[in-house]
Order: structure tokens, then C-alpha cells, then sequence
């Protein structure tokens, strides 16, 4: 039978692979790689520097399949993101079927870890619900953003014994922030949504391509450094094509 790996590779540093990552990369007999467009070469790039970094026998194929794009107009973004992952599955049994020999092991190499605002794992089981392929597949985590970030800014995602929420930027623009939480991890913020809270009393650790040789760090009070992101996340934007940040919101005066 086919079998397919879905291997965290982390945010960005190749030393952020787990030794089980590093051992699943070498099980596989061939790489399926989706290319975003140049805008983002760079995680392409990546993508083949890791698998020539770490894997020992040079005797793997990558094949690299274009990704769909999301619909941006006007769409319903959850009716957009379906029709998204539909086409992302039309993709991907093509690879499965016409790449990937019976008795071999295909890997997709997904950014971050595979649980967390990553669709690969429910394109595939989508995939076996209809029955038209046959094959196993295994998850191997990896080293988020999210873990990413607070190691570099060098502070816990939540205080003693408090809950910290893990929401969208979308969300966080149309409910606030968490009733619920003191700590809050925002991803997935195209409209720079903090700074809709700017009048609250909250501290923010902010990255952008955390763990990449283009990383970008800015922390502080959110109502003294908000305009600091706004500046160099368009700075980084414009440079790079695209950006892709992750940010921690703390309430201020909650002692652990």
C-alpha cells in the first residue's frame, strides 16, 4: 500500500526539525512540494535545502505541483477556503496517484506543524472518505510559529495557571480580544487587527518570518510600538512579496 508522511518541518530554521522529522524525511521516496508562485520561492527553496541537508540517500524525487489560490472576491472566506481545500484535493490525489508507486512513501513537507491552521490533514482524510484511492498516512509535528515566537522573544504564551486563546486575525478584528483569556496568539492577520485594541492595556511580541534569515522582531506596549509594526510589516511586504507574522497580545498587570 501507498503511505504518506505529513511532516512538520517548523517556521523557518532547518535546525528547528525534530530528530523524527529528520527520520521520516528519510523514508520517503518521493517529495511533493506546492509552489506558491515566485512571491514565494523562498519556501520552495527551503523545502529542497532541508531535504538536501538531511537526508542520506540522494535517491528521492521532488515533484512540485502549482497550489490553488483562494478566491478574494467578495467570496464567503469560509465558503472560499472549501472551495480552496476542494481544489487543493484535486491536486493531491493527482500526486498520490500518478507520482507515487504501490509499496512507496510520499511526503508533504508542511510549514510549522501540521494541527495548527494547516489543511493538509483533512484534504487527505477527505481524500480516503471517498474511497477512490487507497493509503496510510502518518503526522509528524513540528515547531510552530507560535513556539517559534515566544522562544524568541523569550517569554511564556500564558500566565501561571491562566488559559491563552489561539485565534485568527479575522476574528480578532470582529470580536476583540478573548473574553476569556489573558493570552492571546493571533495568526493569519492580513488587516493588522491589534491595532483595532491600541486603547487597551495590553503588551505585544510580534515576528514575522520567525526563524528565516529575514526575521523581523518588535515587542513593547501595544499603544507605543503599533505603528512600528504597521511601518515594517509594509516595509517587509513590499521587499519580499509577501509576509507571514504571528503575534502574542498579553494583558498588562497579570502577575504569574
Amino acid at each position: 500500500m501507498k503511505k504518506i508522511l505529513v511532516i512538520g518541518i517548523g517556521a523557518g530554521d532547518p535546525n528547528y526539525l525534530t530528530v523524527q522529522a529528520i527520520e521520516a524525511l528519510n523514508a520517503a521516496d518521493v517529495f511533493f512540494v506546492m509552489d506558491k508562485g515566485p512571491a514565494k520561492d523562498k519556501l520552495v527553496a527551503l523545502r529542497k535545502e532541508i531535504c538536501a541537508r538531511f537526508i542520506s540517500d540522494p535517491n528521492y524525487r521532488i515533484v512540485e505541483a502549482t497550489s490553488p489560490e483562494r478566491r478574494r472576491d467578495g467570496v464567503e472566506y469560509k465558503a472560499a477556503v472549501d472551495e480552496l481545500n476542494r481544489d487543493k484535493q484535486q491536486v493531491f490525489e493527482g500526486l498520490i496517484e500518478n507520482e507515487l508507486a504501490e509499496g512507496q512513501c510520499g511526503a508533504f513537507l508542511v510549514w510549522g506543524d501540521p494541527s495548527l491552521y494547516d489543511s493538509t490533514i483533512r484534504i487527505l482524510d477527505a481524500i480516503l472518505a471517498e474511497r477512490r484511492l487507497a493509503f496510510e498516512f502518518e503526522v509528524i509535528p513540528g515547531i510552530s510559529s507560535v513556539q517559534a515566537l515566544a522562544a524568541k522573544h523569550r517569554v511564556p504564551l500564558n500566565f501561571i495557571g491562566k488559559p491563552v486563546s489561539i485565534t485568527t486575525g479575522r476574528r480578532l478584528a470582529e470580536n476583540g480580544f478573548p473574553d476569556d483569556a489573558d493570552s492571546a496568539v493571533v495568526m493569519l492577520d492580513a488587516q493588522n487587527a491589534y491595532a483595532q485594541l491600541a486603547g487597551e492595556d495590553l503588551d505585544i511580541y510580534w515576528g514575522a518570518y520567525v526563524g528565516t534569515p529575514d526575521e523581523i522582531l518588535v515587542a513593547g506596549r501595544l499603544e507605543e510600538v503599533k505603528d512600528e509594526i504597521m511601518r515594517v510589516r509594509m516595509q517587509a511586504r513590499e521587499a519580499n512579496g509577501w509576509i507571514m507574522d504571528t503575534y502574542l497580545l498579553r494583558k498588562r498587570g497579570v502577575r504569574d
